[in-house]
């Protein structure tokens, strides 16, 4: 159930195995619970990419449990941010909802070596999405 309290992101790529679980993966990491994470993808693949599960893991951080999930309205709805990395039009939009697009290269494919920096720039990007929360007035 969510917490009325607690602001809820919603991260969502095509195949969820890639950038989608790293963003995830580290805003559950550095919000220390202060908010409601999510990932989802339009088209997910059957497991998380080895390559983006190696790079998190040199980060401190382990997603080697972790599962592809596939895009919900219900998911949409439930979440205050809604950010999309690459999956077009398959997220629906309703009112109320802040919406970010984070254009990041797809690691699908890729060597540990090119996910890391892909890593570094999502690290960034939800540190700077924390600040903003945090930022923002309670509604």
């Amino acid at each position: 159930m969510t917490d009325p309290r607690k602001p809820s992101v919603l991260f969502v790529c095509v195949h969820n195995a890639g950038r989608s679980q790293m963003a995830a993966a580290f805003l559950t990491h550095l919000a220390q619970g202060r908010v409601e994470v999510r990932s989802a993808g339009s088209a997910p693949a059957d497991a998380v990419n080895p390559a983006v599960v190696e790079a998190m893991a040199e980060a401190g951080i382990d997603i080697s449990a972790q599962t592809p999930k596939v895009l919900t309205t219900e998911a949409v709805q439930a979440s205050d941010y809604v950010i999309t990395m690459g999956c077009g039009d398959a997220c629906p939009v309703f009112p109320g909802k802040t919406y970010l697009d984070w254009v990041l290269e797809d690691p699908a494919g890729k060597g540990v070596e090119s996910v890391r920096h892909i890593r570094d720039q999502i690290k960034t990007r939800v540190e700077a999405l924390i600040a903003d929360i945090n930022t923002e007035p309670e509604g």
